[in-house]
């Protein structure tokens, strides 16, 4: 292929007041890409829940406060337009499309890389946390750890899956559930539970539960809720949280749920998860809730010990996992429900985030 024109500079957007909701549009200097490494031009880049917790300083799981002019994001998808010596095997070309992720790089001989946990090696890199992440134009990224993507999926549609699906396949994957189980997903209208839901009923044949507020019931439904439980309906004390385990109990007959997958940011969900399991189920941790996380509620011994129940922690998936979605999408059982919105209206996406306005996802258009 033609070599491609590379401008030296390109638009970003950066996180001009961490601790803060604010991001700023700049431009900054297009890097050359190093010995192992490729320069993609983005079109586009999921808008994470991530991406605001880290703009935010929320999350207390993160070692150091985010740096002033961060360029935020991990979700981007575009094309190779520069490789970098000591690629020439690495199977890319320029032209190819692939997408960032979550998980930047990793090592890939830590213990945890041994064990297929590549958001937790020993030398992550975080795309948008101290490493250049996928809100620009053109970003870097090492030529082993980009995800091809397949003909057939848009870049837009394509952009949410390099986190939020991925966390979500790996952490159904985790859950223990077979088949014609029921699994629970609270915060099932969002950007992880759309397609959480999409993925555990159609690509794996788990009966899905959709607990959301009630503006999400149409796409929790149309993502393959068989029940959907509308939050609004119920208080938010003791009286309500019963009342909810009980219909949560009631749909699946009378015994709970095989898993529960929690993909909201809510303390609240992660109190009430447990109790709506059955025998041997299983809580997977998913979403990262900001501030003082609450305990889960009757997390006791004796509670786990009687039911035999599991809690399961699912950071985002490895690279395997990236490219088992990919072709989930490929085959038509996974699509990103979402709006595309300006690099220039980031901040106010992460208001409506922040205000629970959402549904699905946000993907930013990189072309303006």
């Amino acid at each position: 292929m033609a070599s491609v024109q590379v401008p030296s500079r390109h638009k970003a957007v950066v996180y001009d007041n961490p601790g803060t909701v604010s991001t700023k549009v700049v431009e900054i200097d297009t890097p050359k890409p190093g010995v192992g490494e490729v320069l993609i031009n983005l079109t586009h880049s999921g808008c994470c829940h991530s991406d605001f917790g880290v703009m935010t300083n929320a999350w207390s799981t993160l070692p150091f406060p985010t740096q002033k002019d961060q360029v935020g994001g991990h979700e981007g998808v575009g094309k190779i337009v520069a490789l970098g010596p000591g690629t020439e095997n690495s199977g890319l070309k320029t032209g190819d499309r692939v997408g960032i992720k979550w998980v930047a790089s990793a090592c890939g001989i830590c213990v945890p890389c041994l064990e297929g946990a590549d958001a937790n090696c020993i030398s992550v890199k975080i795309s948008g946390y101290y490493t250049p992440g996928t809100f620009q134009q053109y970003a870097l990224a090492p030529a082993h750890y980009v995800t091809p993507i397949p003909d057939g999926v848009p870049s837009d549609v394509a952009a949410p899956l390099m986190c939020g699906g991925i966390t979500v396949f790996s952490a159904l994957s985790k859950s223990g559930a077979k088949p014609g189980d029921w699994v629970v997903i609270p915060g099932s209208g969002g950007g992880l539970g759309h397609l959480a839901l999409q993925i555990g009923a159609r690509g794996m044949g788990f009966r899905m539960i959709g607990i959301d507020m009630g503006e999400k019931e149409t796409l929790s439904r149309d993502c393959g809720a068989e029940v959907f439980i509308d939050l609004s309906r119920y208080s938010r004390d003791d009286e309500g949280t019963n009342k909810l385990v009980d219909d949560v109990k009631a749909a699946t007959g009378g015994l709970g749920a095989a898993a529960v997958v929690v993909c909201t940011a809510s303390n609240a969900a992660y109190a009430q998860a447990l109790r709506f399991l059955k025998f041997r189920g299983t809580l997977v941790c998913v979403g990262v809730p900001e501030g003082s996380p609450v305990p889960i509620a009757t997390a006791n011994p004796g509670t786990l010990l009687t039911q035999e129940l599991r809690i399961v922690g699912s950071a985002v998936g490895n690279r395997k996992d990236a490219i088992d979605t990919m072709a989930m999408a490929a085959r038509g059982i996974l699509k990103t429900h979402f709006e595309l919105q300006p690099m220039d209206k980031l901040t106010e996406v992460f208001e409506r985030m922040q205000q629970g306005k959402l549904q699905g996802r946000v993907v930013l258009d990189l072309s303006g």
